[in-house]
């Protein structure tokens, strides 16, 4: 784990911005205007999915990937001027709010300035030409980490940025070498004391699949040593599984306890029912019920919670990460004043510091709570969206949901729920 990883990370809350699609311009400045609203929901980090210009060649879509990217140090005038970038941050800060940066550096577009000036930086196929290890990726070539002289560029590009942004989300980060990060956190650290960083860390499957073919592909243990926060794809296929009936609740339940003591004591998880690679949650779960519940067990889960813009307005349609696509912000249901009470429950300092318990009851109920031997925040999340009888190691009394403010009723160590989640505090 990152040493200086501090545990009131889990207090805060990330949302995820695509600057395209996020609104009808598609422009820095367009999205400045919707800070005050994203600041409202309790966000704490904004995070700019890839600001770069992007390549053209093989590109997919009419406007490309933002991840196949043509200039690391330079932003995409699709969405304005380095000096509307620079506007948009310091309007972010204004609002107490942090900003981070997606980071690409696994691959580049095949039309590139690296691939330009410096084609020795990149893997080649048997054939000498320019290509990828994963396949599938067509737009895109991989960079080769064997080069001392990649790495320099690299970590100066990131100290370039740093002067202006709060942190970083690197991309596919387990396929880079964990002691490329490690250099680049040293580094980087002299120019944003505090310079957060957030891993993609990849599902299980795909890490044993890079190591069968002698490839990097690093665990989120090893992933730790360098950032503060990574992905939960370690157990992001169980909770697929889960909503599909493939897998019981209770298995599911086990992988999350599973990470308290797999990962050290100050790990910090990213948790979500969505993101730009994945089903909208308002698809996977079109009751509104059992989404509410599944929002507010991620909400009460021990990590980091992120927001995909759109999400808070139930939006089904995942926008497409190759043309313009924008949020429909009218659609969906406005479920905005969930995430806001949610968020607001966040800043306690039990999620930071207390100890975690959860665990699956008969009837698709999870219980669960934190503590710190004086304090407690006791939750039950009904995911199937049925009434249940839960027990929990409380005095008789009543008390207050915080999510909604109704009063709950517990008597003879028993506390019966309609469905809705409920989260108190003892």
């Amino acid at each position: 784990m990152a040493s200086n990883t501090p545990k009131s990370y889990r207090n805060l809350v990330m949302y995820s911005v695509f600057v395209r699609n996020h609104t009808k311009e598609g422009t820095f400045r367009a999205l400045a205007a919707d800070l005050d609203r994203i600041r409202a929901l309790g966000v704490d980090i904004v995070w700019l999915m890839p600001i770069h210009p992007l390549g053209e060649k093989a590109r997919k879509g009419s406007l490309g990937s933002p991840y196949a990217i043509r200039d690391y140090r330079a932003v995409n005038p699709e969405y304005g001027t380095l000096e509307d970038f620079k506007y948009l941050v310091g309007e972010i800060h204004e609002r107490g709010m942090r900003c981070i940066i997606d980071v690409v550096y696994n691959h580049t577009s095949p039309d590139s300035v690296l691939a330009s000036e410096h084609p020795e930086w990149f893997y080649h196929k048997p054939d000498g030409s320019f290509g990828n290890r994963v396949g599938d990726w067509t737009d895109i070539i991989d960079l080769d980490y064997s080069n001392p002289a990649l790495w320099d560029y690299q970590i100066e590009t990131l100290k370039m940025w740093a002067q202006i942004v709060d942190g970083f989300r690197c991309d596919v980060a387990p396929l880079v070498p964990v002691e490329f990060w490690l250099r680049a956190r040293r580094e980087v650290e002299e120019v944003r004391p505090g310079c957060f960083w957030l891993a993609e860390s990849v599902e299980p499957e795909f890490i044993v699949s890079m190591r069968e073919r002698g490839l990097v592909g690093h665990s989120d243990g090893e992933m730790y040593r360098a950032f503060d926060v990574c992905y939960d794809y370690d157990i992001f296929g169980a909770f697929r599984d889960c909503l599909k009936g493939k897998l019981p609740l209770e298995g599911y339940i086990a992988r999350l306890g599973m990470q308290e003591y797999i990962y050290p004591d100050n790990y910090v998880k990213l948790r979500y029912l969505e993101n730009h690679d994945n089903t909208r949650a308002a698809l996977l779960l079109p009751d509104a019920l059992r989404r509410r519940n599944w929002t507010a067990f991620m909400f009460f889960q021990r990590g980091l919670p992120l927001i995909y813009a759109g999400q808070e307005r139930a939006i089904s349609h995942l926008p497409s990460l190759f043309d313009r696509d924008t949020i429909d912000w009218q659609g969906g249901e406005d479920e905005t004043g969930l995430f806001t009470r949610l968020a607001q429950l966040r800043k306690d300092a039990l999620f930071a510091a207390g100890a975690f318990r959860q665990e699956a009851l008969p009837g698709g109920v999870v219980r669960a709570s934190y503590s710190d031997g004086t304090r407690k925040l006791c939750g039950v999340f009904c995911l199937s969206g049925s009434p249940a009888l839960v027990e929990l190691e409380l005095p008789n009394g009543t008390y207050v949901n915080l999510i909604d403010g109704s009063e709950v009723e517990v008597h003879a160590g028993l506390l019966g729920v309609t469905g809705e989640p409920v989260i108190i505090r003892a």
